[in-house]
């Protein structure tokens, strides 16, 4: 017997069917993996985004007000 991974959008009617289908046709599911991405505090977010390097380091406000007016 075959074994295949599958990573899909569950939300998709169309493929929830095909795997219904797959499923009533003698498939079985070996391993249902619910990842549900972690909703973080926004302190938490910052903590990622400098984590990430998503982050602007400035000297004082007047360089940033230079910045956003040019």
């Amino acid at each position: 017997m075959a074994t295949m991974t599958l990573s899909y959008n569950e939300s998709n009617k169309l493929i929830k069917s095909i795997l219904h289908s797959a499923i009533l046709a003698g498939a079985s599911v070996l391993e249902e993996n619910k990842t549900k991405k972690k909703h973080l505090t926004p302190f938490e977010e910052s903590l990622e985004d400098i984590k990430h390097g998503r982050v602007t380091r400035v000297k004082n406000i007047d360089n940033i007000l230079e910045e956003l007016l040019q």
